[in-house]
This record gives structure tokens, C-alpha cells and sequence, in this order.
């Protein structure tokens, strides 16, 4: 999820450089498309870091974008688009593989230090 949220932060760098090297038909739609996926890569970026502190409310977040990256996914492998479909899809299903299992799920119930965690 990490590297998930690190390659939509890039996207937003390459659609903010885009934004002003190309003509734009809408610059208010540009601006949208570029704050969205840097809120988008910013909200990921959170989910992961607090997966790793071992938050439970992180394996919802995760699950939702994983399925939203499958639903973009397998149009993608439909209308013959082989490579972006795998690029988005593979790590997808991987991710929600091991959101269930048993030590993940393990990880994300414990308690640290005397403090319920979320």
C-alpha cells in the first residue's frame, strides 16, 4: 500500500507538470484531477503508516481501495490494456490476500503497551 501511495503522489507530480505543458480544456477540472490525487495519495500514505503501528481501522480503509483497484483493473484486462491492468490488479489482489490472513489479522487486534489500539 505504500508503494501504491507513492506511485499516485508521482502521478500527481507528472499531472501538475502536464497541467502546465499542455493546453488544458478545463483548468478547474485540472486542479480537481491534481488536489484529488494528491488527497487520494495522502489518505493511502496514512492508511499504510498505521497499518504498521497496528491500527484495525486500516484493514477497512485498505480493503475498499484494493477493491477499487480491482473494479479499475479488470476493464483495463477487458479492452486489452494487459499491462495496466496487471500493474493495478496483481498487487490489488495480493493485498486483500493478506489482509486476512491470520497474522495480519493478529497483528491488527493486539493491544500495545497497556493502550487499546483502534
Amino acid at each position: 500500500m505504500g508503494l501504491q501511495a507513492l506511485a499516485l503522489a508521482v502521478a500527481g507530480v507528472v499531472f501538475t507538470f502536464a497541467a502546465f505543458n499542455q493546453p488544458s480544456i478545463s483548468i478547474a477540472g485540472t486542479v480537481f484531477l491534481i488536489v484529488l490525487v494528491f488527497a487520494l495519495a495522502a489518505g493511502l500514505a496514512a492508511v499504510s503508516v498505521n497499518a504498521f503501528k497496528g491500527f484495525r481501522w486500516t484493514r477497512s480503509a485498505a480493503f475498499v481501495w484494493q477493491l477499487l483497484m480491482v473494479a479499475i483493473a479488470v476493464p483495463a484486462l477487458l479492452n486489452g490494456s494487459t499491462l495496466t491492468g496487471l500493474v493495478m490488479g496483481v498487487p490489488a489482489i495480493a493485498v486483500i490476500y493478506y489482509l486476512f490472513t491470520p497474522r495480519v489479522v493478529a497483528y491488527s487486534l493486539r493491544a500495545g503497551g497497556g493502550q487499546q489500539l483502534l
